[in-house]
């Protein structure tokens, strides 16, 4: 059976039950991942996550990340979306909140959190179901405190497409979706807290805190233009790739891993965060709306310059004050939009994001070799030629 109970002092209390006898198991129902050998079989059994196939081979190693993970993937969004209704009687609450965990996203973050798992793992030759499981609500909680932003930012961006579907924000008022945007992190954090470590705790704790500072960066900047490409990295962190970074950080932690492991892991989160950005940043330029399943040139019309609109700005001056406007007069994200194409601001993007990329493969192969170990390298090619 794929649902089981799982009760390791971890306990839940049902919002609304119907007497008080009916959280008196105290246990969360959750699909236990097996600690089983790597499958590779040609047939997965999730239609929830995908990879997309490089466009050119960089590296010739033959393995698919999502298949070698098909145990701690296949139902994960069946297990996110059973935490979210343990924790309320409210239908439409329970709509909001699960409404982005259709299995229609990427899901690198619990992809690239698990693999990290799995190579640390054997890299200290720990080989325990208990430790993998716990590791497995670290990649729970970075998926639910991703979508929990992406309902904030459909409120702050009045967003009306996400995912080739209408957005949350299109379908219900502000301020349902705010609320549960909040509702989601809350069940997030419940759940780590029940793993009872402090220090996991305090890590995966400052991924919200950096997401909440990485948006004020982006409402309200007005830095010079010396002092604009570091802010862009700055937020960029903040707001992509802490939670990543952090998030492998703790699948560390909690695995009592030495701070120099717990280091890579940081760091090779931190690289794969900042490519996976700078890549999204140049496919706003170049890819269609039906591939992004988003509006593209979304970032000019919202006011923001990325990456290669301020690479752009070494060629094109006449960016500069268009920037300092946020692109609000007529004709200014059209005109930023023919200049990027026009510099090289494109190609300089996905130099950077290859340099990133590049540094995540280096951490990667200082862990012991292993099919995990080499998903990680993987990901990092996975990530630069991705087109969507």
């Amino acid at each position: 059976m794929r649902s089981q109970y799982l009760d390791n002092g971890q306990h839940t209390n049902t919002a609304c039950s119907s007497s008080s006898n009916a959280t008196a198991t105290n246990s969360i129902k959750i699909n236990k991942s097996p600690n089983s050998t790597i499958t590779t079989r040609n047939c997965r059994q999730y239609s929830s996550v995908h990879t997309q196939q490089p466009a050119g081979p960089v590296r010739e190693i033959q393995i698919d990340p999502y298949i070698i993970l098909d145990d701690d993937l296949k139902y994960f969004y069946d297990d996110v979306r059973d935490l979210l209704r343990q924790g309320t009687c409210q239908n439409e609450l329970d709509k909001i909140a699960t409404y982005y965990f259709d299995g229609q996203g990427k899901a690198l973050r619990p992809m690239v959190t698990m693999l990290m798992a799995r190579a640390i793992n054997y890299h200290l030759n720990k080989e325990s179901s208990n430790l993998l499981h716990k590791q497995r609500f670290i990649a729970l909680f970075s998926e639910m405190v991703h979508s929990a932003s992406l309902v904030h930012d459909d409120v702050i961006d009045q967003s009306d497409f996400r995912r080739g579907k209408p957005s949350v924000n299109a379908l219900w008022n502000h301020k349902k979706v705010t609320m549960a945007g909040d509702y989601i992190l809350s069940v997030a954090s419940i759940m780590i807290a029940r793993l009872k470590s402090d220090d996991v705790t305090i890590v995966l704790s400052q991924i919200l805190t950096d997401l909440v500072q990485g948006e004020f960066m982006q409402l309200g900047s007005k830095e010079t233009e010396n002092e604009r490409f570091a802010h862009y990295l700055t937020k960029t962190y903040r707001k992509t790739a802490s939670l990543i970074a952090n998030a492998l950080k703790a699948t560390a932690v909690i695995a009592e891993a030495d701070e120099n492991i717990a280091e890579l892991a940081f760091q090779y989160g931190r690289n794969v965060g900042l490519a996976f950005q700078l890549v999204d940043d140049m496919l706003d330029f170049v890819s269609s709306a039906e591939t992004m399943g988003k509006p593209t040139a979304a970032d000019l019309k919202l006011g923001l310059a990325t990456a290669p609109v301020l690479f752009a700005c070494e060629k094109y001056p006449e960016l500069n004050p268009m920037i300092m406007r946020r692109f609000t007069e007529p004709g200014d994200v059209e005109r930023a939009f023919e200049l990027v194409h026009k510099s090289h601001g494109l190609e300089q993007t996905r130099f950077l994001a290859k340099k990133h990329c590049i540094e995540a493969i280096r951490l990667s192969q200082e862990l012991t070799e292993s099919p995990y170990q080499k998903g990680l390298q993987v990901v990092a090619d996975l990530v630069i030629n991705r087109m969507k």
